[in-house]
């Protein structure tokens, strides 16, 4: 049967997002998003255009919302670390599954980890140099999009970026994906959630037209390869 790509499909939802998911298999998603995302995230662009160059300044604080398991986080930190660079890194997620296997994989990165809403930080007066999200806009409702926008702009200090990076629905983006990961499924990828919970959120994805339709004034939207969005927003510099 093929699948409608021509809107949204909100409808459809995440098997790990399930309260009740496997726990194991939820462990082993966690395991591998690193390698699924070193290819299809892309994080060292992330960290040689908007990271490297804020922490060659200075000491810089980074919060990634909606964390997960922490692989964008521990990536990030190597990347520091190798280049003699410092950086505090917080990995925020209101799933106390996903902040408790991070944590105990942490693996010495010595990352910050926080059980709770962006809301919350917002009002402790947390600020941050830069504010992250992978693969976060595609979950929300409507509600939960304009109250992240709204806290992850406030959560930018001055001259802070926040940077949210999802996928771009299209058939040619399932399709890719789709044939890339079904030699895997009987190995890498067995008991995992990871390619059907993949094809659905690119389902549930947006085009950079809607995207863009739906973002507040002052937010940019980016196209990237391989199919990626990028919502973007940049703080004014103190005096500025």
């Amino acid at each position: 049967m093929s699948v409608d790509l021509r809107v949204r499909a909100t409808e459809v939802r995440e098997l790990m997002d399930d309260p009740h998911a496997d726990e194991e298999m939820l462990g082993r998603t966690y395991e591998r998003f690193g390698a699924v995302n070193a290819v299809v995230s892309r994080p060292g662009r992330l960290y040689r255009r908007d990271i490297r160059p804020r922490a060659a300044l200075r000491p810089i604080r980074i919060l990634d919302v909606g964390a997960g398991g922490g692989d964008l986080c521990r990536f990030l930190v190597r990347r520091l670390r190798r280049d003699g660079l410092e950086a505090e890194v917080t990995a925020l997620d209101a799933d106390e599954r996903a902040i408790r296997w991070a944590s105990a994989h942490d693996d010495g990165a010595g990352i910050r980890y926080r059980c709770a809403l962006s809301t919350d930080l917002v009002d402790e007066g947390d600020h941050y140099d830069v504010v992250l999200s992978n693969h976060v806009l595609h979950h929300l409702d409507a509600d939960e999009f304009d109250t992240v926008l709204r806290d992850t702009r406030a959560l930018a200090g001055p001259g802070g970026l926040v940077s949210h990076h999802d996928i771009a629905r299209s058939r040619l983006a399932y399709a890719a994906f789709a044939s890339a990961t079904w030699p895997l499924s009987p190995t890498f990828l067995a008991g995992s959630f990871i390619r059907v919970d993949g094809l659905r959120s690119i389902r549930r994805s947006y085009t950079a037209q809607e995207l863009a339709a739906v973002a507040p004034s002052g937010w940019t939207v980016h196209r990237h390869v391989p199919a990626r969005l990028e919502l973007r927003w940049e703080a004014p510099h103190a005096g500025s």
